[in-house]
């Protein structure tokens, strides 16, 4: 368990699989999220069972999927996740979603990604973590700029949301822009 000020990130279990089936159905979720994209939702819970399947025997070395809790009360609000690491170029992407709307705008995400971020460089030696959002969701965007990441560049036009373009933002931070200290200590 890893935890924050506001949020602990802790292993996926098979039970969290339900949190993610009404994130997933809930159209504002998946606006934020993904811009809408129809591969994240809706989805049955077939659909979800067999994705948590597979989420459930990620091998670490490789990619993971943390619930996060609010610390206050246990709740499970969201997911955090990292792919692609690869140990050579010391590089990993991460993501963070946070599926309860009445934790939205309350820093809930922030730490959930300040402490996914200090787990990386920590505990991998990374030298590198990049995400990226859709244009319109200036949230997502205040939130990485505000946990130390830096727009890189931008892939003009490539998400339909709506009936509008927006452009997919990429965003990067290397070790030596973390901070590092008070993002958490893991339990």
């Amino acid at each position: 368990m890893i935890e924050g000020e506001l949020v602990r990130l802790r292993a996926l279990r098979a039970q969290d699989a339900e949190h993610h089936l009404r994130w997933r159905n809930d159209p504002e979720v998946v606006h934020w999220a993904t811009g809408g994209d129809p591969c994240f939702g809706p989805v049955t819970e077939e659909a979800v069972g067999l994705a948590f399947e597979t989420m459930l025997r990620l091998n670490p070395r490789e990619s993971a999927v943390f619930t996060v809790e609010d610390r206050a009360d246990g709740t499970v609000i969201g997911m955090a996740d990292y792919r692609d690491l690869d140990p050579f170029t010391g590089l990993a992407t991460v993501g963070i979603t946070i599926g309860e709307r009445d934790r939205w705008g309350h820093g809930h995400g922030s730490d959930a990604l300040r402490l996914l971020v200090g787990h990386l460089f920590g505990a991998f030696g990374l030298h590198r973590i990049e995400l990226d959002t859709w244009s319109g969701n200036e949230r997502a965007v205040r939130a990485f700029t505000k946990a130390g990441f830096r727009e890189e560049g931008r892939r003009r036009s490539t998400v339909l949301v709506a009936g509008e373009r927006h452009d997919t933002v990429l965003f990067g931070m290397l070790r030596e822009e973390w901070p590092g200290n008070g993002w958490g200590t893991a339990h």
